[in-house]
């Protein structure tokens, strides 16, 4: 009930102002369980998909969303329960990937569809990245559930990440044909088999997205930029330093030149006199 609400008051104005285009909408079953892994792209991407469905898709989503104090921080964790997000504690690697599995399984044995987004984190620069294994193809082989991929198109233009005001633009939504990993039933463990149906789940995404692929981490990508940046910084504030000092000595000697100079007409006046 509060689904629909949050729907009706934030979907149809998200509709009406931003006029997504949409493919492949005839890919989403009418009835039963599925999981929609989708590239990330923005913040955005968790409401735009859901605003172009007829069907409730449940996202898993960051437990500080939903544990931060104060009258902000309650009605941030009514906003994210009331559009379908679930939370997850991300604090330790092992443990996330625990909650996110167990409440991908529980959305899809209720027959309901789980949204997902393989690369763990949004995209740093607007490539895809290499997926995660764990949370997308454990649930689909725990479950038998098919897995639609899904394509969000120029979201990251429409909000960046660290921009809170969007830029009113369309995007877009391509959504591909179900891909069944049933021949994979019972191997949810086997890790070989994990990274083969995330690779093929990615490779599809690929295609539909247009976008260039990475094959690291999103995580680690986020990791190097920052360091690149980091460093870029330290360079730019050791250059400055540099040149500072430069300017320092450059001033110094000036000043011992004219004072040299000022000594030698000095004397030169008093062996005239």
């Amino acid at each position: 009930m509060i689904y629909g609400a949050m729907k009706f008051s934030i979907g149809g104005p998200l509709k009406l102002a931003f006029r997504p285009w949409v493919e492949g909408l005839e890919n989403i079953p009418a009835d039963g369980p599925a999981i929609l892994a989708s590239n990330h792209l923005s913040f955005s991407d968790s409401f735009f998909l859901p605003a172009v469905l007829d069907r409730k898709v449940t996202f898993i989503a960051k437990a500080e969303y939903f544990t931060t104090p104060g009258l902000k921080g309650r009605m941030t964790a009514a906003f994210f329960k009331g559009v379908g997000q679930l939370p997850v504690d991300r604090s330790g690697a092992r443990g996330a990937g625990e909650a996110a599995v167990k409440s991908g399984i529980d959305v899809i044995e209720r027959g309901e569809l789980f949204g997902i987004y393989p690369e763990g984190t949004r995209s740093p620069d607007g490539r895809l990245y290499r997926g995660k294994p764990g949370g997308l193809a454990r649930v689909a082989l725990a479950t038998g559930a098919p897995v639609i991929p899904v394509a969000m198109i120029d979201t990251e233009k429409i909000q960046p990440p660290g921009k809170v005001m969007p830029k009113l633009m369309r995007p877009g939504i391509r959504i591909g044909k179900p891909l069944d990993f049933s021949r994979y039933g019972g191997m949810e463990h086997d890790r070989f088999v994990l990274r083969a149906v995330t690779d093929e789940v990615m490779y599809e995404i690929m295609k539909l997205s247009g976008q260039e692929y990475v094959d690291i981490y999103a995580t680690a990508a986020k990791r190097q930029i920052a360091e690149a940046a980091k460093a870029e910084k330290d360079a730019e504030k050791a250059a400055k330093a540099a040149l500072a000092q430069a300017e320092k000595q450059a001033a110094k000697e000036q000043a011992e030149k004219r004072a040299a100079k000022e000594a030698g007409q000095a004397d030169r006046e008093r062996s005239g006199s």
